[in-house]
């Protein structure tokens, strides 16, 4: 059970049908004037969370198992944090840290160093979001090596920025329409162990994607290899031991940059502070954003010295990047973190809930696979009797678990998986009760 004071109750309750009046309400004034293009999971609208809860403008209390898409890991208005928001608030909100630096830009690059995996001497840069992150970790990478390709993977997310489009892999809703591209963008084949070949080692589809590099582009000429370790929206898809290892040591001996994009899968989110350390695996450049300032916007790419010092003065930065709030947000976060020791939550809460994935894998047949670490955990949703993904089955649970009171998130390549991403602070009762409800949508519509 996790000790974090809650300043809402811990429980679900609903007071009127999802969405209610007032939910109604706002969605009309939001067709109005807010763009099309600008989706959102639910049609119920925030009014309040902490802990592990939302509570919306009608006064229901929903159980938050998505987490604002793994940014509330230490819940959404932890004490400390919002204090520490205040407290930089009311000295100074911004200078621009290109104009007039503040001590906060460097404790987090400081923290960030301390942290990240490896030993080595390293340079942080701040930004404000996860595909700008993303983004300067390959310009970086360009300049530092004096090469232009970058090797993505089937299934990836990296952002929607015109760079971080072309990394990513699923057209719709991210790409399509919206091109052309940035060139120099090369696509490999990820290992996805439900899917692939039975028997495929990580060594093995590391082999398989290595051969399609060097085949199709040459060593000399990749710049990056850019990878979530463990992949977020194409599907929670955790590659087979000793994928990554080797892709790795494959880059260390090319002098290709590895690229870890843990934007999803960082601080504390899988049971360690950074998703490839499981694995040992130390990358050149860390890209993070989400969980590191418990909701404000603020983005990472930590690195070798050598590769974020060969960039010139002015070449990295940003008017908001690095904004003074959101770094004392980060700099408490990540104290939260360490004296609630959020990591070790993070693999009770794996504890708990992949026990109870397991077992509907084993009476379900629409439950293809379970898979996960920490608290990133997936179910993929399959037609009974096969492996081809049922998008519809999906939709259907994750609305009926919407209705009563449990928001969950769906993901994947072919969007049948249902993730789990609660905030790593909520408490075993309330994490049983949002599984007793998604297992009650399951069985209601997976017979």
């Amino acid at each position: 059970m996790i000790d974090s004071a809650s300043r809402l109750p811990q429980q679900r309750s609903l007071v009127t049908a999802l969405p209610g009046p007032r939910s109604r309400a706002l969605t009309a004034r939001r067709t109005a004037v807010v763009a099309a293009g600008v989706g959102s999971s639910v049609p119920v609208y925030a009014a309040d969370a902490d802990g592990g809860v939302i509570v919306d403008v009608d006064g229901n209390s929903l159980i938050d198992l998505g987490s604002g898409i793994a940014v509330t890991g230490v819940g959404a208005s932890h004490p400390a944090v919002s204090a520490a928001i205040g407290a930089q608030a009311a000295r100074f909100t911004h200078t621009c840290f290109m104009v007039t630096p503040y001590e906060g830009y460097i404790a987090v690059a400081e923290q960030l160093s301390a942290l990240t995996p490896g030993g080595h001497d390293k340079r942080t840069a701040l930004f404000n979001s996860g595909a700008e992150a993303v983004e300067n970790a390959v310009k970086v990478a360009r300049l530092a090596t004096g090469r232009s390709a970058v090797v993505a993977f089937d299934h990836a997310y990296h952002g929607r920025t015109n760079l971080t489009m072309a990394l990513t892999a699923k057209s719709l809703p991210y790409k399509a329409h919206f091109g052309p591209f940035a060139p120099e963008i090369y696509r490999m084949p990820m290992s996805y162990p439900y899917r692939d070949p039975a028997g495929m080692s990580g060594e093995q589809a590391a082999a398989r994607a290595v051969e399609q590099i060097e085949r199709r582009i040459g060593a000399d000429s990749v710049a990056a290899v850019v990878i979530e370790p463990i992949q977020g929206e194409g599907g929670f898809i955790v590659p087979a031991p000793g994928f990554l290892p080797a892709l790795a040591d494959w880059a260390s001996a090319h002098g290709v940059v590895f690229i870890a994009d843990e934007v999803q899968t960082g601080f504390a989110r899988t049971g360690d502070w950074f998703a490839s350390a499981h694995e040992g695996v130390v990358p050149d450049i860390v890209a993070m954003a989400k969980g590191i300032a418990g909701g404000m916007p603020l983005a990472a790419i930590t690195g070798r010295a050598e590769l974020l010092d060969a960039v010139h003065a002015g070449g990295l930065g940003g008017t908001y990047g690095g904004n003074p709030v959101a770094c004392a947000a980060a700099l408490s976060t990540l104290e939260v973190m360490r004296t609630e020791d959020l990591c070790a939550r993070a693999r009770r809460i794996e504890e708990i809930a992949l026990a109870r994935l397991s077992a509907w894998a084993g009476e379900l047949d629409v439950v293809g696979d379970v898979r996960g670490r920490g608290a990133m955990l997936a179910v993929e949703l399959v037609r009974p009797g096969s492996t081809t993904p049922h998008p519809e089955l999906t939709k259907a649970v994750a609305a009926e678990a919407l209705s009563h009171g449990v928001l969950v998130l769906t993901c994947g390549s072919y969007g049948n998986v249902i993730r789990l991403l609660p905030p790593l602070v909520i408490g075993d009762e309330l994490l049983a009760d949002g599984l007793d409800v998604l297992e009650h949508a399951l069985r209601t519509h997976g017979r």
